[in-house]
C-alpha cells in the first residue's frame, strides 16, 4: 500500500506531492492516520536544508500532527487503536499517514478541533515554556512580543496576558495588529516604524522588562536599546534574516539577560519540561482560557501553497494542512 506525502526528495530540491510505501511500525512506535499538520517556520528552513535539526533526504516535510492511532510496534506501550493524539516529530506530518515516536503521543480530548491540535504544540509550547521557565514572567511587568500576529506571536501575548503582564504587540501593517489586539496585546506598534521610534515608543510606555523576539535584525536592537535594567530579551528565532549583533558591554552595564530558547530541543535533554508544559496548555485550553487562532486551512495537495503563505507573510496565527477523507 501507499499514501500521499509531502517530501523533499533530495537535498535542496524543492518539496514535491508524491506516493510512498506506507511501512509498519517498528518497536516503539505507532501509525498514524494523520488528520491534520500544524506548519511553522522551521518548515521553510527545513525545505531550504538550513533548519538545525533538517534530517537527511529523502524525508517528508511537516513538524507536528494529530492524527487516530492505526496500530503501534511489537511491545510497545501505546495508546490503543481509535485513540486521537498529537505528535511533535520534527519530521513527517505533511502525510496521509506515518511512523511517529509512541512516547511523544499526547491524548487529544474531544473537544479540541484537530486542526487547532496539529498547530497547538509548538506555538503555544513555545511561548508557555519561554517565557515562564526561562524569561521567569511576573505579574505586572511589560511584555514586548514581535511578530505577534504570527503563529507564536499570538500565543506569546495570549500566555503573556495570562501571566499578569502588561503587553506590546509589534506587528506588520494594521490588519496584523488589529488580530494581535483582539489576542489581548495592550498596546500594538507597526513593525515598519522607523526603529529608533520604536524604541522611543517603548520608553516612553515605560521600558520593556521581557522581550519575546521571532524577527531579530535592527527591530531586536531597537527593542535592546528600550529594555530597562535587569531585563530579560528571548531570542526565538531571525524571521527578518538577520541575526543581530550583541553589545556585550551593555548587557553588563543594565545586568540585561539575553535568553536563547529552542523548544524542540529539549526533547533530547529534558523531555518532562515539554509534557509539564503542555499538560499545563491542555489544562488551560479546556477551561477556556487560550484562544488558538488559524488564518488558513488547506489540503494536503496543497501544501505547497500552505508554505508560500507562511513564506509571503499573508498568514495570521497558524497554517493548517488538513489531510480530509
Amino acid at each position: 500500500m501507499t499514501h500521499k506525502a509531502f517530501r523533499i526528495l533530495a537535498s535542496g530540491g524543492e518539496p514535491t506531492l508524491t506516493h510512498v510505501e506506507t511501512p509498519m511500525p517498528a518497536k516503539g512506535e505507532v501509525r498514524l492516520k494523520i488528520e491534520a499538520c500544524g506548519l511553522n517556520f522551521a518548515d521553510l528552513l527545513m525545505a531550504k536544508g538550513t533548519y538545525q535539526d533538517t534530517p537527511p533526504a529523502p524525508f517528508t516535510l511537516g513538524l507536528e500532527v494529530c492524527g487516530t492511532v492505526i496500530d503501534s510496534g511489537p511491545e510497545t506501550d501505546a495508546p490503543p487503536p481509535g485513540t486521537r493524539v498529537a505528535v511533535f516529530s520534527g519530521q513527517g506530518g505533511l502525510a496521509e499517514e506515518g511512523l511517529f515516536p509512541a512516547d511523544r503521543c499526547i491524548p487529544v480530548p474531544d473537544t479540541m478541533d484537530p486542526a487547532v491540535a496539529a498547530g497547538f504544540q509548538v506555538a503555544y509550547g513555545t511561548s508557555h515554556l519561554a517565557l515562564t521557565r526561562r524569561a521567569r514572567l511576573r505579574p505586572g511587568e511589560r511584555l514586548v512580543v514581535t511578530g505577534a500576529a504570527g503563529g507564536v506571536g499570538l500565543t506569546a501575548i495570549e500566555i503573556g496576558k495570562a501571566l499578569g503582564a502588561e503587553v506590546v504587540a509589534i506587528a506588520r501593517g494594521a490588519d496584523k495588529l488589529a488580530v494581535a489586539q483582539a489576542a489581548g496585546a495592550d498596546h500594538v506598534i507597526d513593525a515598519t516604524t522607523d526603529p529608533a521610534d520604536i524604541t522611543a515608543r517603548i520608553k516612553a510606555l515605560g521600558g520593556a522588562d521581557v522581550v519575546y523576539d521571532v524577527v531579530g535584525g535592527d527591530l531586536f536592537t531597537a527593542l535592546f536599546k528600550a529594555a530597562n535594567r535587569e531585563a530579560r530579551l528571548i531570542v526565538i528565532g531571525f524571521a527578518g534574516g538577520e541575526v543581530p549583533k550583541i553589545p556585550a558591554n551593555h548587557l553588563l552595564v543594565k545586568n540585561i539577560d539575553v535568553i536563547g530558547f529552542y523548544w524542540g530541543g529539549y526533547m533530547a535533554f529534558n523531555p518532562e519540561a515539554l509534557t509539564d508544559s503542555m499538560t499545563e496548555l491542555m489544562r488551560w485550553h479546556a477551561e477556556g482560557r487560550l484562544k488558538p487562532h488559524i488564518s488558513h486551512s488547506l489540503p494536503l495537495d496543497r501544501a505547497g501553497d500552505a508554505l508560500a503563505l507562511l513564506a509571503d507573510r499573508k498568514s495570521t496565527g497558524k497554517v493548517v494542512v488538513t489531510m480530509g477523507g
